[in-house]
């Protein structure tokens, strides 16, 4: 990867810091001013109004808060960390280089909620070593642990969070109630993005910055053939401009919010990349994860790995997601190898629109908003899929490709090279 950038304005607050290629320490993050409280927790409250979460849902931030803090006594907070979008490296980068960060936006969570525990949710090797080493460095002000778990796309779920915590396994359950209501060991539970707690610790050390702070996101830009970055960019960005700066200067399309915002085609790249904008699209921001398609790329061939992970993903905790992502995977399948019937297309059409909101979690949904967004994007091409193989999807589904790996991060006056394949 060739590693992080920042194309937010001079002087704005950024969650990538001043120095993107050094692992931060406690000595170094106090020394930038965090750990700083310059207004208190009910202030803080009204300024972070309009700062969405950064986990895929973009529900507004405030609004959780207020609802942890009026369930009940003796709330919990929880960091999520687990990234379940294999196209989204965010999280793991912030936890991996900036550790403080999240723990002062951990902390402040909990004065706000009046939390008395803290967790920090992570599956990632090297990420859970930097948060306990970053413990380690500073006696936290939030009594704080932190909980392992394997990695899956459910993982993250915030039900599947708790559900783990509470030492079960990491797969979702059943709503309601939610988290919010009864979560870890019973309680009233936060449960939020790691990107999310650094603006919120950002927008705390720097009140007056705190519009631009929340009008700004991580992005993972991959996909093209070219390398994929991990930037910092404001909201109103167009798609065209970061498919330039990843280096895919004439994409065919764009899978947007990992796999959970589906397809658009090459005629949407100038669409502003901003919550409502995309949703009034028929799109997603979602983790900010996008993959550009190259400009031979084929889009049905793309879609065909999705499904190929997403069925592989499934919990398998209910039949409707098991069948549903199966045949999905099976009918696209056969548009890749030239064996699809005539009704193939009236079939996907169907449960793209039947089958979303459907089970425990959004895994089925993402596998039905993904294909109905490639019959809505390229319904030419998908039609001529039917007519005879297609050369670009001679190669057989490869949900590998859809993984970003995350940048290196270079140790104090070690140089960065130029690229590195850094796994989970």
């Amino acid at each position: 990867m060739t590693g992080t950038d920042s194309l937010i304005p001079p002087g704005t607050p950024s969650v990538l810091g001043a120095a993107p290629g050094v692992n931060e320490d406690a000595g170094a993050y106090v020394a930038a001013g965090g750990y700083r409280r310059a207004i208190g927790a009910a202030e803080l409250l009204d300024r972070i109004d309009g700062l969405r979460g950064r986990g895929g849902a973009g529900f507004p931030t405030a609004a959780k808060l207020r609802a942890v803090r009026d369930a009940g006594p003796r709330p919990v907070v929880v960091a999520n960390g687990e990234e379940g979008e294999p196209g989204s490296v965010k999280d793991r980068w912030l936890l991996r280089a900036r550790p403080h960060l999240v723990l002062d936006g951990l902390a402040l969570a909990a004065e706000i909620t009046g939390a008395e525990r803290g967790y920090v949710y992570v599956s990632d090797t090297a990420a859970g070593e930097r948060i306990r080493r970053a413990l380690a460095e500073r006696t936290p002000q939030l009594p704080c642990d932190v909980v392992d778990t394997p990695h899956t796309y459910v993982a993250g779920e915030e039900t599947a969070v708790v559900r783990r915590i509470n030492g079960g396994p990491a797969l979702p359950t059943a709503k309601p109630p939610r988290p919010y209501q009864q979560g870890v060991g019973g309680a009233p539970t936060l449960v939020a993005n790691v990107e999310t707690l650094a603006r919120i610790a950002l927008i705390a050390a720097q009140p007056d910055h705190r519009r631009r702070t929340a009008c700004a996101t991580l992005v993972t830009l991959a996909g093209g053939g070219a390398e994929p970055l991990l930037a910092e960019v404001p909201y109103g960005c167009t798609l065209r401009t970061l498919a330039q700066a990843q280096g895919t200067p004439e994409p065919a399309g764009a899978l947007m919010g990992g796999l959970f915002g589906g397809l658009i085609g090459p005629g949407r790249l100038d669409l502003a990349l901003d919550p409502d904008t995309l949703a009034a699209a028929g799109t997603a921001l979602g983790c900010g994860a996008i993959r550009f398609l190259a400009p031979d790329e084929c889009p049905v061939s793309l879609v065909s790995a999705v499904l190929a992970h997403l069925a592989a993903e499934s919990a398998r905790q209910c039949g409707i997601c098991v069948a549903g992502t199966g045949s999905l995977r099976d009918a696209v399948g056969a548009l890749t190898n030239g064996t699809a019937d005539s009704g193939l297309l009236t079939r996907l059409q169907r449960w793209s629109t039947s089958l979303p909101g459907r089970g425990a979690c959004g895994l089925l949904g993402a596998a039905a908003g993904t294909t109905g967004s490639l019959l809505r994007a390229f319904p030419d091409l998908v039609r001529a899929h039917l007519d005879a193989p297609c050369p670009g999807c001679a190669a057989p589904a490869d949900a590998g490709r859809l993984t970003v790996p995350v940048p290196y991060v270079a140790r104090r006056s070690v140089p960065r090279p130029r690229s590195v394949s850094s796994s989970r």
